[in-house]
């Protein structure tokens, strides 16, 4: 047995777009049948008027009143023929035929009829109470009587010399009764067919219906655009998947390392999260134009109509170094706009030198390893032929120099260890490119380095461009110099650095402070063109724009002290590292 298949909840939209489309059918059926009702009642209003007018000019007439009071004297009422044969019957059909009226009544003091247009109905008493008009009052009335429903009034018939106002005034309503002087003889009932109302109602119901008609389609068309608008504004999607979405985006947006920036299709920042904050350096930005947001060029220039979707690109913000890409953002072929994501490298290029320094300290252990072996297999062949004077002065030669040798020119200059290892691994590097890096004189570290780290990048960076330009260079000997020298502080000592090369100095014309904007390398030039983003060229272009930026972030800086040029010596860079150091004091 197959279970019932359950019936799919309509859509939000076609939910809202059903109500609206009820609420306006709603109103305009209701404002109709309001206009109606009030256009019915103004034509009922106009009809005992019409009447009221019509039975107080029969009223009025002095042949009317008279014969009235003549037959009221009389014992009796007259026979049927006679009635119907009478002046009476024939004023009350001329009024009606002229106006158009149901029916002209005319009655005597007791309520029987002398004129009516039904013939067998005369001498019988009125369908309807005569007694307010036959007490001396005026008045409308909408009932139902032989001749069917109508509108009509009633006004008495005063004997002929008596003044209608004389015993009180009359009108629609009602008034006083009728004094002495205006003795009532009868009274006259006019009457109009409310289906003659009808008819006019008809005709003046066109135009309300097709108000209202208009009024109907302009709502159905209303409510279809709104539908459409709410979907385009949704996505299409119900609430309980916005309010899924939102959900969703709030904890993976707040829960991961990763910057997210998000660029609507109108060109303002729709998503700017924490950690987007975190490596920018920025306040939230949602809201702000995207071309005018302070945020680094680079990542502008990669939402740009020449960009292209899913390139990574490397910048620095903030002494941090960067992963930028962005991709367009879509849904069912709608454009959103993009999405900007940032990735921090920083701790990894840190663990890249680190490894790399590493590495090239191995190397230079495997190779000293072997020179090692060759001394001893040298001083066991002294020993072997008993030249015991000469091995001694060879052991006292090798105590002299160390067992293992850097190609650093003044390397026992350093005292501080991890110094010794680092500039002894660069060292290695430096002469397999065929450059000499050697200690300036003036070298004097006197205290122990407390920020590897730092001291890691900015002097990495620095001995790399050295022999980047010394190897460039035209000049014949190539050489690296670097002295170092430490500023004793009771909060922490600074670390001076200064770096020399042989190389042909920094392009002519060149703006010092040029060579630390990003993509900038003395290994050929800029990598960028002057506002695009920098497609590095295996890593050139942001080494020296991250020391200096890491050297101010610690309050010091990095700078060109000379230029250099064509000949010899090339540029010579200094950095200041407060805090890197420690005392150097006893």
């Amino acid at each position: 047995m197959t279970a019932p298949s359950r019936r799919l909840p309509l859509r939000f939209s076609t939910q809202t777009l059903l109500l609206q489309l009820g609420v306006v059918l709603l109103v305009v059926l209701l404002s109709a049948a309001v206009h109606a009702w009030l256009t019915y009642e103004r034509l009922g209003r106009e009809a005992e008027n019409q009447a009221l007018t019509l039975a107080r000019t029969v009223a009025s007439d002095p042949s009317v009143r008279a014969d009235v009071a003549r037959i009221s004297r009389l014992e009796g009422t007259p026979p049927r023929d006679q009635l119907l044969a009478g002046p009476l019957m024939a004023a009350a059909e001329g009024a009606r035929n002229r106006t158009g009226a149901l029916f002209v009544v005319i009655t005597d003091e007791t309520g029987l009829r002398l004129a009516h247009p039904e013939a067998d109905r005369l001498g019988q008493r009125v369908s309807t109470d005569p007694s307010e008009a036959l007490a001396g009052h005026e008045v409308t009335t909408r009932n139902t009587g032989t001749l069917g429903p109508s509108a009509g009034a009633k006004v008495p018939v005063f004997a002929p010399g008596a003044e209608p106002g004389a015993g009180g005034a009359a009108g629609a309503g009602g008034g006083a009764g009728a004094g002495a002087a205006g003795k009532v003889v009868g009274e006259v009932s006019v009457g109009y067919s409310t289906e003659t109302i009808g008819q006019s109602l008809r005709r003046d119901i066109v135009p309300i219906a097709v108000t209202a008609a208009g009024s109907l389609v302009a709502g159905v068309l209303a409510s279809f655009l709104l539908r459409r608008r709410l979907q385009r504004l949704t996505l299409g999607l119900e609430p309980e998947e916005i309010s899924t979405l939102v959900h969703d985006q709030v904890a993976v947006l707040e829960g991961v390392d990763e910057g997210v920036v998000g660029v609507s299709a109108d060109g303002r920042i729709s998503v700017f999260n924490a950690a987007a904050q975190r490596l920018l350096g920025q306040p939230d930005l949602t809201g702000t134009l995207w071309s005018a947001a302070p945020v680094p060029p680079q990542l502008k220039a990669l939402t740009e109509a020449d960009a292209r979707e899913g390139e990574a690109v490397e910048l620095i913000a903030g002494g941090r170094v960067l992963v930028a890409s962005a991709r367009k953002a879509l849904h069912r072929q709608e454009d959103l706009g993009w999405v900007v994501m940032l990735r921090d490298r920083t701790e990894l290029q840190q663990l890249t030198r680190q490894l790399d320094a590493v590495g090239t300290m191995s190397t230079a252990l495997r190779a000293q390893r072997h020179e090692f072996a060759n001394q001893l297999h040298t001083i066991a062949g002294f020993m072997s032929i008993g030249q015991h004077q000469q091995a001694r002065k060879y052991l006292e030669k090798l105590a002299a120099t160390g067992p293992l040798k850097f190609p650093v020119d003044q390397a026992e200059l350093l005292q501080d260890p991890y110094l010794q290892a680092f500039v002894g691994a660069k060292g290695v590097e430096a002469d397999e490119r065929g450059v000499a890096l050697r200690i300036g004189p003036e070298t004097l570290v006197r205290g122990q380095v407390t920020e590897p780290q730092d001291v890691t990048t900015v002097l990495g960076n620095l001995i790399d461009n050295a022999v980047n330009a010394a190897v460039a260079g035209s000049a014949g000997e190539r050489w690296v110099e670097l002295e170092l020298l430490d500023e004793p502080s009771d909060d922490g000592g600074t670390l001076h650095i200064v770096v020399a090369d042989s190389g042909d100095g920094l392009p002519g014309g060149t703006d010092p402070d040029a060579v630390f904007a990003e993509g900038f390398t003395t290994a050929g030039g800029p990598v960028r063109p002057a506002g695009g983003p920098v497609r590095s060229a295996g890593g050139q272009g942001l080494g020296l724009a991250l020391a200096r930026q890491l050297a101010r972030r610690r309050g010091g800086d990095v700078r060109v002290l000379e230029p250099g040029g064509a000949g010899g010596p090339g540029a010579v860079f200094m950095a200041t590292l407060p805090g890197t150091t420690n005392s150097g004091k006893d």
